[in-house]
């Protein structure tokens, strides 16, 4: 079953090169039809609710005590890979089969497809669950499309999202109405691949601040005229602030901070650099990842202050869009503690890990619901089309998830 959905989804989804599924655009609208049609076909009851997240039970559960919630969202970045996300998705189907005939033998439990998880469409994460919990800002529905047409809102009306409820900041969802939150995820990035893990307990995942674009504004001129002394030149701005920081980042990790960071775009005028022309203008990226909180003040004031000194030493002007924001979420001990029994009582220790990447359950953590996350090993990374989950590794983690629910019903 685990193999034939996540085959058909890619067929959904394939776009010549890897796998796009848009936040609220036809490619995650077709995995969500998908994922409707395999439920009823196994006979499970699916609804959507008014911001068209989908929600999946057994029939037989009618229970109206909060339930536990096991999710995760179906968008992808574009040219992606087909896990990331529609894994922990496919883990709660797969969860609800085993519990089919006996339900009672665990807390009540939902399965949860969210919208629009990835930033990359609109610049901002987790627009489904923030949405879902009422913590979506009004001002993201004015959040342009990647490639300048529409906007976050326009969108989500087009798929029958209740926008107005949305800008009230209207929750469908409230914190004790959900006993917990539970969210099955392909590790993105290489550790369990080289540690030889199949799966793995999520301790944290890191927050973040980012801006999508700095201009670092100097003065273009011919490149065999003007002397250093003389220069303006936006590149070599650019680069000395980026290796300044970088030696922060550097003597930080020593010190055992937990830091990461990436300045994923950068980029000079294509319509007028030549390589004749010292660059007048460079337009660049920047993001900071930690688990904790005041290592991303400390950092982010060391770089804004690094372009304050580098600004008035070089003759150049740094202008930033808006800061965007996420907090680090710490997981829930007991839920860990669970999924760790859960392990040890299969004779499988199961290790904790940190998530680098951020999820939907940052978002169910951080309004106070409990919440954790297993990873499975994946190889190749994420965000690109080489994902590469093995089934067996995705059941691993299916059966950590039962275990745990099996343990919290006694």
């Amino acid at each position: 079953m685990a193999i034939r959905i996540l085959d058909e989804v890619a067929g959904l989804s394939r776009d010549g090169i890897g796998i796009t599924r848009e936040a609220y655009g036809d490619g995650e609208e077709r995995a969500m039809r998908a994922i409707e049609r395999h439920a009823a076909a196994l006979g499970f009851l699916a609804e959507r609710d008014r911001f068209q997240n989908l929600w999946l039970r057994l029939p037989e559960d009618t229970r109206t005590a909060p339930p536990v919630v096991i999710g995760s969202h179906l968008d992808s970045v574009p040219q992606g890979g087909n896990f990331d996300g529609l894994a922990g998705v496919l883990a709660g189907l797969l969860v609800l089969d085993r519990l089919r005939g006996r339900a009672d033998a665990a807390a009540p439990v939902r399965v949860l497809a969210l919208r629009g998880e990835e930033s990359a469409w609109y610049g901002k994460a987790y627009t489904g669950s923030l949405a879902l919990l009422g913590r979506l800002p009004p001002s993201a529905l004015a959040l342009r499309h990647r490639r300048g047409h529409g906007t976050l809102g326009e969108a989500m009306a087009r798929t029958g999202v209740d926008v107005a409820a949305v800008s009230r900041g209207e929750a469908l969802v409230r914190p004790g109405e959900i006993a917990a939150y539970l969210e099955l995820h392909i590790e993105q990035g290489p550790v369990m691949i080289a540690r030889g893990w199949a799966s793995t307990v999520v301790t944290g995942i890191r927050g973040n601040i980012r801006h999508h674009r700095i201009r670092c504004v100097g003065e273009a001129g011919h490149s065999g005229a003007v002397p250093r002394w003389l220069r303006k030149d936006a590149v070599l701005a650019v680069a000395e602030l980026l290796s300044s920081m970088d030696e922060h980042w550097r003597v930080l990790l020593q010190m055992g901070v937990d830091l990461v960071m990436t300045a994923g775009i950068c980029t000079t005028a294509a319509e007028s650099h030549a390589v004749s022309v010292i660059p007048g203008e460079v337009e660049f990226s920047f993001e900071i990842r930690s688990q904790d909180s005041s290592t991303l003040t400390r950092f982010y004031g060391l770089f804004q202050e690094a372009c304050q000194t580098i600004a008035a030493a070089r003759g150049v002007r740094f202008t930033f869009d808006e800061a965007i924001t996420s907090p680090p979420a710490a997981m829930d001990e007991g839920w860990i503690a669970r999924l760790e029994a859960s392990g040890a009582a299969r004779g499988v220790p199961v290790e904790r890990l940190p998530s680098g990447a951020g999820h939907d359950a940052a978002v169910f953590a951080g309004a106070g619901i409990p919440s954790a996350m297993v990873f499975v090993r994946n190889a190749n990374g994420s965000h690109n089309p080489h994902e590469a989950m093995d089934t067996a590794d995705l059941m691993d983690g299916v059966e950590l998830l039962l275990g745990a629910l099996l343990a919290e019903a006694v």
